[in-house]
């Protein structure tokens, strides 16, 4: 038989160990927010909540799911039909609970996207920058030994199988870098302030192409969705551990 773990006990875990109350400004409701089945006995992973996501976990008769990008906005929910509808249905219909964390995530000192990205690259001396809805979701610091911007990328590449795109000199050698998940290709022009060699980020606009250019450091853009792979995952993996449940990550790429 299964383990079974309090669906009230894991997502009391999770909030805690997420702080999720203390960043009220996130446009993210952040926690629970569909609730399915009172105890979790398979819980699957992902980045986005979406339907093909919902209807892996069906199959794979899931009963929690944990997201960084949930359904649930400021006021999203105002009617429940159309395409929110079917998502919201097919949750319902098989018991399956959905656990959504934003910000949270993104600067969670050790499980958050911005950890693991520093891990990744051996990053040391680490502080918290760039703030975003009053809360800083970034992290500096420096590399154990100076490396062309190419090579940070290649780093990355093959951990989280990603194809990075450099804008920028890739040949310069970079040391102190800044690092934001996600689409924060606004925070080069702090990062550049701050003294940093280099940027890493997930999605690069149109709108930040000339502040970038401008900015004379080297942009890493691994695309939003491989960015924000490393929390969800790192927290799988400490449920996984602690709680002796099945998790599984369910991999669904955008190409963004």
């Amino acid at each position: 038989m299964k383990k079974q773990l309090a669906l009230k006990k894991l997502t009391s875990y999770l909030d805690n160990l997420l702080q999720i109350e203390k960043i009220p400004a996130d446009h993210s409701n952040n926690g629970l927010q569909v609730e399915g089945n009172p105890y979790v006995s398979k819980a699957v992973f992902g980045v986005d909540a979406c339907m093909e996501l919902f209807e892996k976990a069906k199959k794979k008769k899931a009963d929690f799911i944990m997201v960084h990008h949930g359904l649930s906005w400021e006021n999203s929910f105002k009617r429940l039909n159309g395409l929110t509808g079917d998502r919201v249905r097919i949750l319902f219909q098989n018991g399956i609970s959905l656990y959504a964390v934003h910000l949270p995530l993104d600067a969670h000192p050790k499980y958050g996207n911005n950890a693991v990205l520093s891990d990744i690259i051996g990053l040391k001396d680490r502080e918290m920058f760039f703030e975003y809805s009053n809360v800083k979701i970034g992290i500096m610091g420096k590399i154990p030994k100076p490396m062309t911007a190419t090579q940070v990328g290649k780093l990355y590449d093959a951990r989280l199988n990603s194809k990075h795109v450099m804008y920028g000199d890739p040949e310069r050698k970079v040391s102190r870098i800044g690092i934001v998940s996600g689409g924060a290709a606004s925070a080069v022009n702090e990062a550049a302030n701050l003294g940093l060699d280099c940027f890493v980020t997930g999605e690069v606009g149109h709108s930040s192409s000339h502040v970038i250019k401008e900015s004379g450091i080297p942009v890493i853009s691994l695309g939003h969705y491989c960015s924000e792979t490393t929390g969800v995952a790192a927290v799988m993996k400490l449920l996984q551990n602690k709680f002796k449940i099945d998790c599984e990550f369910i991999d669904i790429p955008t190409g963004l």
